[in-house]
């Protein structure tokens, strides 16, 4: 992993204790989720859902790959996806690229595909944007991460899940052409990250 993205993940180590207990209660049920896969020796399969795919799931989706790869965590592959398609939203990409990601853009389309790279010797992590049941995400034995509440609202049932599970998030969208737009995709990036790490901190005890 690059220095400055495992410097990242090792300071949110330190920061546990700043999770409510109602929170680390949500997120242990993932961490039990992914606990049993281990167990079973099976895939780990992860969608993180929000209604456009542009932010919060894309973070999700980015942080649940990182906080697997510092844990040494094996067999495990993260998604994200929407009740629509629009695109990965520049902003959520420059809060990502600050952290220390290398970035690749593959193509100038609205909805580009984005290629992330945290290793040397790591495949890159794909984002675009697209509608949960997209071909790209697994259709069965997975877990479905609400990450925003228009999701969590109208999504009930989420087809092929063996997990759903609530985990929502304030909207960094609501800070855009702000003062505060920068500080609060950082800060909304952070978050999910945090509570990423401790989600995969819980298999190690």
């Amino acid at each position: 992993m690059f220095p400055k993205i495992a410097a990242y993940c090792e300071g949110l180590t330190k920061e546990f204790d700043s999770i409510s207990k109602e929170r680390k209660d949500v997120l242990v049920k993932l961490s039990s989720f992914i606990s049993s896969k281990i167990a079973q020796n099976k895939s780990i399969n992860l969608i993180y859902v929000c209604t456009h795919n542009s932010r919060r799931s894309h973070f999700g989706q980015v942080w649940a790959h990182i906080a697997g790869s510092f844990y040494n965590v094996r067999n495990l592959k993260t998604f994200s996806g929407g009740t629509e398609a629009t695109a990965f939203n520049r902003n959520a990409v420059y809060s990502l690229l600050k952290v220390g990601f290398e970035i690749e853009k593959v193509s100038e389309v609205l909805n580009a595909k984005y290629l992330l790279k945290f290793a040397e010797n790591e495949d890159p992590i794909v984002c675009f944007s697209k509608i949960y049941s997209d071909e790209f995400n697994p259709q069965i034995e997975f877990a479905a991460i609400m990450t925003c509440d228009e999701a969590e609202v109208n999504c009930p049932f989420i087809p092929g899940a063996e997990l759903r599970l609530g985990t929502t998030y304030q909207d960094p969208k609501e800070f855009d052409n702000t003062p505060f737009q920068e500080e609060k995709y950082d800060e909304r990036c952070r978050q999910i990250a945090l509570e990423s790490m401790f989600v995969f901190s819980n298999l190690v005890k």
